[in-house]
């Protein structure tokens, strides 16, 4: 167990780390799609996460499971998979209300509007960096029997930044899915690797699927 003094320093690294994130997070995601000034704010935020998680300890990849019925990397992808055909199902079904259609337009027009060599890149860095940090640092700095909840309310309360409520529910299920996946596997392993499944999705499968079914 880590004593009183470390757990403090994780907390208080979390606290600004979090705070800085918001910031830009609400610039990155405020940029016209197409902007250039998009992928600096995008890598900046990255590079927080990733800090922020260093600094706030050391991040576990995954617990040694020899017996275990599968890698944490295979039930990564196999969650990310999940949630990927839930997330193109779910918009399919309800892409069509004007207000969900916005919501949803909002964020993959930067991936129809941007550079495509770089967006899914971006995407996927970003969201390895936020689960070392959130699924990691944050994580370790609660309670533990706190620690699955709280660091999915710190997630989707961070996410709040970018005004979008959409994005505020996908981090609630996304945050919730890695957190659970942090407490059985041990380490971010799991959530890095379905976040990098669910952000692929949301580059290249929600754009076509939103021009289909129309506002």
């Amino acid at each position: 167990m880590p004593s009183p003094e470390v757990v403090a320093r994780r907390r208080v690294v979390c606290v600004v780390t979090a705070l800085v994130g918001a910031v830009l997070l609400a610039l990155s995601l405020s940029t016209p799609p197409g902007s250039s000034r998009f992928y600096p704010l995008a890598a900046a935020l990255a590079l927080t996460w990733f800090v922020g998680a260093l600094l706030a300890g050391p991040v576990r990849i995954a617990r040694t499971r020899p017996r275990a019925p599968t890698t944490p990397a295979v039930a990564g992808l196999l969650a990310g998979l999940a949630l990927a055909g839930a997330c193109v199902v779910g918009t399919a079904l309800i892409g069509s209300f004007a207000p969900v259609h916005s919501a949803v337009t909002e964020v993959t027009d930067i991936a129809r509007r941007g550079v495509p060599a770089l967006v899914l890149p971006v995407a996927v860095v970003t969201g390895a960096a936020e689960e070392l940090f959130f699924r990691g640092a944050v994580f370790d700095a609660l309670p533990r029997d706190r620690a699955v909840v709280g660091s999915t309310a710190v997630y989707a309360l961070i996410t709040l930044a970018t005004g979008n409520l959409m994005l505020v529910l996908a981090a609630a299920v996304l945050g919730g899915v890695t957190s659970q996946q942090r407490r059985v596997t041990g380490g971010v392993l799991a959530p890095v690797v379905t976040h990098a499944v669910w952000s692929t999705c949301m580059v290249l499968a929600l754009p076509p699927v939103l021009e289909l079914v129309g506002p």
